[in-house]
């Protein structure tokens, strides 16, 4: 699917979803997660092609999946929680949105930990 037919979803998600929230909140809040997952649903094939490249050009530069493996986990984590923020704060939870971005912030410092620790490797064996 193209930039222009996600982009017009989501455009006319949003202003359905504007319209909504004015008399059943509840389901503008169930509508944006609906396009959501339709609008994830059609970029699978995207991010799965963007997947095979990046670990081809990671195999071409001699990086080990001890080292890739950690950035994908992390930007899954950055990418999932900005998402679930996101619904939160759209449903008027900004408190709970923060909250999660506190955890998420931890969690993806915690994948990361691996990479940070095969760079000190590398370094330790570089001197």
């Amino acid at each position: 699917m193209d930039i222009f037919k996600l982009s017009a979803l989501a455009v006319t998600a949003a202003l359905c979803a504007l319209v909504l929230r004015k008399q059943v909140p509840e389901l503008a809040v169930v509508l944006i997660l609906a396009a959501g997952g339709l609008l994830l649903g059609a970029s699978t094939e995207t991010l799965a092609q963007l997947r095979g490249t990046a670990d081809s050009l990671a195999q071409a530069a001699g990086l080990s999946p001890q080292v890739w493996a950690p950035v994908w986990k992390t930007v899954g984590v950055g990418v999932v929680t900005r998402l679930a923020s996101a619904v939160c704060k759209d449903a008027g939870e900004g408190g709970i949105a923060a909250f999660l971005e506190t955890a998420g912030s931890a969690l993806a410092l915690l994948t990361a930990l691996p990479l940070a620790q095969a760079v000190l490797d590398t370094l330790g064996g570089l001197l």
